[in-house]
């Protein structure tokens, strides 16, 4: 199960989730994943930093954040890159930037045309705030990484950004 490859802003390069993908992500997170699909993009020190999830947990519960970040230090970056006001920043900008509000708005676009290849909640409601504001750089971050540079401009700046937030983790930080 994975996006459809023919849908603008598809994630790149999906590989199959291992047990020790499983394990990686117990260890970062200190919980078992729920409802991984693929990974999406690997860290330089070769963990699974963001997983494709599908729609919906097994359960039945909807989760919208098709593209979850799941590295503990590119976590630990983007929560300060969060706590300096950057969202709000770039919120504004949405406001003030005709161009950069339909870039954004295509990437919300992009992102609910991939998951509902996946599965459709019903809903157009993605992650991350888009398509109007900016409410979680995490999200973000792990859509442009696993989609690549070009679909989603907020994620682009806030992966170009990264490396001021970093303090010292290891091969995280060479994106």
């Amino acid at each position: 199960m994975s996006p459809d490859s023919s849908v603008f802003g598809a994630a790149v390069d999906l590989r199959e989730v291992t047990d020790a993908d499983r394990e990686a992500f117990r260890r970062e997170l200190g919980r078992p994943p729920r409802g991984i699909l693929a990974v999406a993009y690997r860290c330089g020190h070769d963990v699974p930093a963001v997983v494709l999830t599908a729609p919906r947990l097994e359960d039945g519960t909807p989760f919208p954040t098709m593209y979850y970040l799941c590295c503990r230090e590119l976590n630990a970056a983007v929560s300060r890159m969060e706590s300096s006001g950057l969202m709000r920043e770039m919120t504004e900008r949405l406001t003030q930037d005709p161009e950069l509000a339909q870039a954004y708005r295509r990437a919300h676009e992009s992102y609910l045309a991939s998951r509902n290849a996946l599965g459709d909640l019903g809903i157009a409601v993605t992650a991350g705030g888009m398509p109007d504001r900016v409410k979680c750089l995490h999200v973000l971050v792990a859509h442009s990484l696993a989609v690549g540079r070009g679909v989603n401009p907020l994620g682009d700046e806030a992966v170009d950004a990264l490396g001021e937030y970093f303090r010292g983790e290891p091969a995280c930080s060479h994106l």
